[in-house]
């Protein structure tokens, strides 16, 4: 399995209305590479069938989608996620990967 494909793996086990970071993504895979998940979600050629707008940065700030910030914001807010400066509460929303 590629990494990519791991990466898109673990997308589906963050449960609505919960957020995973780039960084907590590479980490789970037991890498640094956090710009790679970021490579990874953008290369994603299933966007309904894994979620990248899940993914934040790890300081809470939304980060990028590759359909745009809006949608982003749109479907986070679906899930329940509350944004405030375009920021995610973490200490609230965080997926902690078992």
């Amino acid at each position: 399995m590629s990494f990519n494909q791991k990466v898109c793996k673990l997308l589906l086990k963050i449960p609505k209305g919960k957020v995973s970071t780039y960084k907590d993504i590479a980490e789970k895979l037991n890498s640094k590479a956090y710009r790679a998940v970021g490579n990874a979600l953008n290369k994603n050629k299933h966007p309904e069938s894994y979620p990248c707008y899940k993914i934040i940065n790890s300081n809470g700030k939304l980060g990028g989608y590759s359909k745009g910030l809006k949608l982003k914001i749109k479907k986070l807010k679906k899930d329940g996620i509350k944004i405030k400066n375009n920021k995610v509460n973490l200490n609230k929303y965080l997926y902690k990967f078992k």
